[in-house]
């Protein structure tokens, strides 16, 4: 089971999801998007929540409010944060998760700790949670799909620009080869076939015989 909620509607169309409990959690570290990220209450048990950023997004474009969101659900679902102020909620994109086998289910590291970043929860507040379970949905996902599906489209996508690519440099190179073959006169005058004022001069032909020859 997977719940699912929307993010405040002024800050833009976002899904903010996290799992039921920690083998939905270790599903969704499997199978995340590369516009996904992770958030976590630091040094405490708590849900694994995720914001989906939009295509071409980055870590860096989280709007302060979605980020708020995010936080403050964390906080809500962290049976011993819940119950305290000064919360630290650490977030990293979903590609900075580590995973090892010596690790138990749910338990991820961190492949860079500089890509790991910090807010404080000072309180909870209810307003925002409230909010927010107004928009959850629970769901059932194959994540496995919804992940292969990506991996196709995104396939698909590099093979078509890669044939865009090859064909934009097929009419470059074939400009190229007219603009040379203009400057060089090819296929329109043949040197050794033309005739200068020094052949007509040192021959005995007469302007007559000249002209017979040409045609």
């Amino acid at each position: 089971m997977v719940f699912y909620f929307k993010a405040r509607p002024d800050a833009g169309d976002y899904t903010i999801f996290m799992g039921l409990d920690k083998f939905e959690n270790e599903e969704l570290i499997k199978y995340g998007f590369p516009e996904d990220v992770w958030f976590h209450v630091d040094k405490m048990s708590s849900a694994h929540v995720y914001l989906r950023l939009h295509k071409g997004q980055g870590f860096d474009d989280i709007n302060e409010g979605v980020l708020e969101d995010c936080a403050q659900l964390v906080k809500a679902n962290s049976i011993q944060g819940n119950k305290v102020n000064n919360v630290d909620v650490v977030y990293t994109p979903w590609s900075n998760l580590k995973k090892t086998a010596s690790m138990d289910v749910g338990q991820v590291g961190f492949h860079n700790s500089k890509m790991v970043r910090t807010i404080r929860v000072e309180k909870r507040v209810n307003d925002i949670i409230n909010r927010l379970n107004k928009t959850k949905v629970e769901r059932t996902p194959d994540l496995r799909a919804e992940r292969e599906a990506v991996n196709a489209a995104e396939r698909a996508e590099r093979k078509e620009h890669l044939r865009e690519k090859k064909k934009r440099e097929d009419i470059e190179r074939l400009e190229k080869e007219r603009q040379a073959d203009m400057r060089s006169y090819k296929g329109l005058m043949v040197t050794d076939k033309m005739t200068s004022n020094k052949d007509i001069a040192s021959s005995n032909k007469s302007i007559q015989e000249l002209e017979d020859d040409f045609m």
